[in-house]
């Protein structure tokens, strides 16, 4: 199986995995600093494609010939599932995520990630909403998607009281 083969194999629970792989990173001190804004640049280009309600996300030729071990990508996720289901909310049986609402938070999410911010939690707020987000579509539960959406927009708003902050950590990176 090759990763180009994936997106078709989960179907819309692609989107939610790309997600978590691209927040993962940004989760840990030290490498958070270097991959949030690269991370965040792939989960905006993620989170428009949702919104603009495209099947499969754009992967890269070179990235989709790499060739995944069957076995493993099971096992992996069905660890990661069994994981996520030791958590509350039923998933949701008749009423789907709206992919173009949850594409734009995401996008906006990873917006608030890839920025520079010199401020505390400033990469690890962003990608601890998106990893909610991500397991929300993976698992289509809207109540997590609701508990993310509310973190984004309470991380919209620290931003916004630090306004001043982040414009001069953009100021101090413009020759």
């Amino acid at each position: 199986m090759t990763l180009g083969e994936l997106p078709r194999a989960m179907g819309g629970q692609i989107y939610g995995l790309l997600i978590l792989l691209l927040s993962l990173p940004s989760l840990l001190p030290g490498i958070n600093v270097g991959a949030a804004p690269l991370g965040g640049i792939g989960i905006i280009a993620t989170g428009l494609q949702m919104m603009w309600g495209v099947p499969d996300p754009w992967i890269p030729a070179r990235l989709r010939r790499v060739t995944l071990h069957k076995g493993r990508v099971k096992n992996g996720l069905a660890r990661l599932e069994g994981l996520l289901r030791r958590f509350p909310g039923a998933p949701a049986a008749s009423r789907p995520l709206s992919k173009g609402w949850v594409g734009f938070c995401v996008a906006w999410t990873g917006l608030l990630l890839a920025l520079p911010i010199p401020l505390p939690f400033a990469n690890i707020l962003p990608a601890a909403i998106l990893c909610l987000f991500g397991a929300s579509i993976l698992e289509a539960r809207p109540l997590w998607a609701w508990l993310a959406i509310t973190g984004s927009l309470g991380n919209t708003v620290y931003c916004a009281m630090s306004f001043g902050l982040i414009l001069k950590g953009i100021r101090a990176l413009l020759p």
